[in-house]
């Protein structure tokens, strides 16, 4: 009977040989007690173990000791009378001859013919990866520094620019000269107001219109509206969310579709001026309006488009969009719509 056993045991062992021997990646078999039955050739190259030295050996006997980890060794003595797994158990451990490794472990029972219960122990050596990704990590957080910076000095920037062309607007003589310096200086303002606010939400990718345009209004208000209490700028809608690329585009749109109705829908009678700002959206569609309660064409029919600046830049980033431009004016003011694809009710 004890010779049966004996031979079993052998057989285990051989079998157990033959199987992790035909794996490139370090593997172990270790009995209920967690000695070693065998182990891939590719455990003892990695771990710069003896195979002869290991065999029967508990394997936090290994070695000088660097498998004694008391955590692994609990989880491992759980498998077996758990009928458990272990799943990508990751550790970093300093190993004697071959420095500190960080390593990902799984375990799981193995049977051969229902008698005899042992453990599958896989190692995987992932430091290289991990060293990668903290690498990664710390160059992405590199990178948010120095665009924060790069940002804060294009803002400081625009901010400057905006002053002097201000200053020199009022240096000039020439009214129509006075009036392009001025424009040029919204515009200016605009860009700084957009980058501005982009900024806060560019790490989430997305971002909530309402706020946004509401937020930009109020910049584009202060800035070229002033105190004035003739003129008012407002936004409506039920909004949504837009990508950060996209809500830059539809910002620049609302900020010449305002100066160009400052410009042209109101005058110095004007009392009581309205321009409103709307977005909606529907599914994958949306609509962005700009409205006014100005001095539109008599007749009510589409307004043919200036060709100005303003309108070039408007048509340009409607464009990149793919959205179609529809400007209606009649007696009551002026509607530009900028629409993406069907939009109902539009």
């Amino acid at each position: 009977m004890f010779k049966k056993q004996f031979s079993e045991v052998e057989d285990a062992c051989a079998l157990a040989q033959a199987m992790v021997d035909t794996v490139r990646e370090p593997l172990i078999v270790l009995d209920k007690d967690l000695r070693v039955i065998a182990a891939s050739r590719s455990f003892y190259v990695k771990f710069a173990t003896n195979p002869d030295d290991s065999r029967g050996k508990h394997l936090y006997a290994l070695g000088a000791g660097e498998w004694d980890i008391p955590k692994l060794r609990t989880l491992l003595e759980k498998i077996i009378p758990d009928h458990g797994t272990m799943d990508d158990y990751e550790v970093e451990h300093e190993f004697p001859r071959i420095g500190k490794r960080i390593l990902l472990l799984n375990a799981c029972i193995v049977l051969y013919e229902k008698a005899h219960k042992n453990i599958l122990l896989s190692v995987e050596d992932i430091t290289v990866q991990r060293t990668l990704e903290r690498d990664k990590d710390e160059l992405l957080r590199q990178k948010d520094v120095l665009l924060d910076e790069l940002e804060h000095r294009v803002a400081n920037s625009l901010q400057i620019i905006a002053s002097i062309i201000m200053l020199k607007a009022k240096s000039v003589e020439s009214e129509e000269t006075r009036r392009h310096l001025q424009d040029a200086h919204n515009r200016v303002i605009s860009v700084a107001a957009v980058q501005r606010h982009l900024h806060a939400a560019a790490g989430l990718g997305t971002m909530e219109m309402l706020p946004y345009l509401t937020t930009l209004c109020g910049a584009l208000t202060h800035s070229m509206i002033g105190d004035s209490a003739s003129i008012s700028l407002k936004v409506l809608g039920k909004g949504g969310l837009s990508t950060c690329v996209n809500a830059e585009s539809l910002g620049l749109i609302v900020t010449e579709l305002v100066i160009n109705a400052l410009k042209h829908a109101f005058d110095e009678k004007t009392k009581d001026g309205q321009i409103t700002v709307a977005y909606d959206v529907s599914g994958t569609d949306w609509k962005l309006s700009v409205a006014d309660n100005g001095m539109g064409k008599p007749d009510g029919v589409f307004a043919q488009p200036k060709t100005g600046l303003g309108t070039g830049i408007v048509k340009a980033l409607a464009k990149q969009l793919d959205s179609q431009v529809v400007t209606m004016s009649g007696p009551k003011g002026t509607t530009v719509s900028v629409t993406h694809a069907t939009f109902a009710g539009g």
